[in-house]
Parts: C-alpha cells; structure tokens; sequence
C-alpha cells in the first residue's frame, strides 16, 4: 500500500509540473511575490522590492516558475561569460511547494537554457544543508583549493 501510495504521490507531483508556466521576464507583482519569498528564505530578509527589482534586471538569465493562479512559486538567476563559466544564485522554491520537484525542474531549466548550453563549468555556493541536493546534478565541493572570498563594499 505504501508503495502505491508514494507512486501515486510522484505522479501527483508530475502532473502539477506539468500545468506550471515557466517565465523569464518578470510582471511588477511577480517582483512584489518574489521579494516575499527572498524574505521567507532568511537570508534575504533585508531586501526591498527596489532592491530586488534592480536585481532582476541585471541578472542575465532569471527563470521563474508560476502556479495555475499565475503565482511565482520558484525562481532562479544567472551571471555568465556563456562559454566559461555561470554562477547560479537564489534557487528558490515557495515553502508550501517544496517536494514538488520544483528545485529539480529550475536546475534542469538553467542548465538546458540556450543561451547555458556551451558553458564549461556551472558554480553556486549553498547552505549546507543544501549540498546533497546540489551534488545530485554533478556539484562538488572539490573545486581545487579554490576559496571562496568576500568583500564587503559598505
């Protein structure tokens, strides 16, 4: 029974990806909803629908994926040279949606996109809790000795 019961649950899962809408430009209430869920991740709780909305528009690739109701429920960005290398950030699914394959289906979308297809190297950094679900698609956190660094410009 159990079984059948967590096959059921897939195909339910795929069936709602199915009827999702994927968007690559972004309405003023979609930046309004995705400063919302910035907010819900904790780590961007300090973000303005300014600041978010000046995020959007340079970022080279944003990818979002929409409910039936036409709300963001997962978004990504991406800055890349399109040959070496693109840095993934904010892979973001909407609490309610999470297990839904949603983080899944934003991956594949960045790295099938067609302007991503020619890129050598895809990097991101994540919390850790997040490494199991990164390494799935090839990540690693053996990137050579090569550290992270920041410098913080205020």
């Amino acid at each position: 029974m159990k079984l059948f019961r967590d096959n059921l649950n897939l195909e339910l899962s795929a069936l709602k990806i199915k009827f999702m809408t994927i968007i690559y430009n972004f309405s003023d209430n979609h930046i309004k909803q995705l400063t919302q869920m910035y907010k819900a991740m904790g780590w961007g709780q300090d973000r303005s629908i300014e600041d978010v909305t000046n995020c959007v528009q340079g970022s080279q690739i944003c990818i979002g994926i929409l409910d039936n109701n036409n709300n963001l429920i997962g978004f990504t960005r991406i800055m890349s040279d399109f040959i070496y290398k693109a840095f993934i950030f904010d892979v973001m699914v909407d609490a309610q949606h999470r297990g839904e394959g949603l983080g899944q289906r934003l991956m594949d979308l960045v790295k099938n996109h067609e302007k991503l297809v020619k890129v050598k190297q895809f990097e991101l950094y994540c919390l850790p809790e997040m490494e199991a679900f990164y390494s799935s698609f090839g990540f690693s956190t053996e990137v050579g000795g090569i550290k992270l660094m920041r410098c913080n410009n205020f």
